[in-house]
């Protein structure tokens, strides 16, 4: 079994930051791709940042320059780093791994269970 744990959510003003992790955790051969999704209520989840193992940061353009996303392969975690944070990032945010967990058997995606982030005055 695998399971991703995401953290680092919370209530922030407009202007702030926040820096969420994610670990996976669990029977793991091989991670590809990890990333942060996010929800707003009543909205789809959307891709907010993704990177493969040893590959370039994808970013939405709603947050690219405002936003890092990295990535330790050793420890299996993935990071968010957001900064100037706005009320349309209100949102549960997940963290998303496309992971082998058994040899032979292909790569599938796994989702945590999602953070609260909220941006107000």
């Amino acid at each position: 079994q695998v399971q991703l744990v995401e953290s680092g959510g919370g209530l922030v003003q407009p202007g702030g930051s926040l820096r969420l992790s994610c670990a996976a955790s669990g029977t793991i051969i091989s991670i590809n791709e990890m990333g942060w999704y996010r929800q707003a209520p009543g909205k789809e989840r959307e891709l907010v940042a993704s990177m493969a193992s040893r590959g370039r940061a994808n970013y939405a353009a709603s947050v690219q320059g405002r936003f890092t996303i990295s990535r330790d392969n050793d420890q299996n975690t993935v990071d968010l780093q957001m900064n100037g944070l706005r009320p349309e990032d209100t949102a549960v945010y997940y963290c998303n791994g496309v992971i082998r967990t058994e040899y032979l058997r292909p790569f599938r995606g796994f989702w945590g269970r999602g953070t609260q982030v909220t941006v107000s005055s």
